[in-house]
């Protein structure tokens, strides 16, 4: 068993968050690289075989740009909050066929007193939500199977932002019809700072995620992509 992320990793990001100015970070960016950059692109590299385990169809990309490993830096162009960083670490394990955060996709939050897991779509463009709407009805006892067996709920909970309207060609009696209004299709789970910091991380990942594979099986689907 390989402990990717320690102690330091939350502590620099505790620092950072006291010190979001660029002349601090770069003071301490081979701290950064040290506790949170290499230990992330090492763990995005050693997990391919435990993702494989899920699903052939999804990447552990340890590229420093445009891979698993999400960037420090904000944009803030159109943010009223201006500090320049992140004070997270985040990793997403893309679908194949996924050009960006918007298809089916694993997802690692890492942040003091706040880490958790996510599994699904965040926010997809209206046309793919609504092809996931249209499969969920179509598939009403699974998507109830995955979403709301014990396995799932013990690891996930469905959330994100909802429509306060029925979606077109729903009514708003439809039995699963607060499912249909998400304008996200995803779960999310809590995750300890231990856990994370502990040797057998990739293997407790591996199994919260699998939690998810009837979930994820008929948002790939829904897509028409392979899971």
């Amino acid at each position: 068993m390989t402990r990717y992320f320690t102690p330091d990793t939350f502590g620099f990001l505790r620092d950072l968050a006291k010190n979001n100015n660029r002349e601090w970070f770069h003071a301490n960016k081979a701290r950064y690289e040290a506790s949170v950059r290499e230990p992330a692109l090492e763990f995005i590299t050693d997990y391919v075989e435990s993702l494989e385990t899920l699903s052939p169809h999804f990447v552990a990309d340890s590229r420093t740009v445009g891979g698993s490993l999400f960037r420090i830096h904000r944009d803030t162009r159109f943010a009223k909050d201006k500090t320049p960083y992140k004070i997270n670490t985040g990793l997403h394990f893309r679908h194949e066929r996924g050009k960006d955060a918007h298809a089916p996709g694993y997802y690692v939050h890492l942040e003091p007193r706040r880490c958790f897991v996510g599994v699904g779509l965040w926010s997809p463009e209206p046309k793919v939500a609504q092809l996931i709407r249209l499969h969920i009805d179509e598939h009403q006892d699974e998507w109830v199977g995955a979403t709301r067996s014990a396995r799932f709920t013990t690891n996930f909970e469905l959330g994100g932002e909802s429509l306060k309207r029925p979606p077109r060609g729903f009514d708003a009696d439809h039995p699963l019809i607060d499912d249909l209004k998400r304008k996200s299709f995803m779960g999310s789970g809590q995750l300890s700072q231990a856990a994370v910091t502990k040797g057998d991380f990739a293997e407790v990942l591996t199994e919260r995620f699998r939690a998810a594979d009837e979930m994820m099986r008929l948002l790939c689907d829904a897509v028409g992509v392979k899971f």
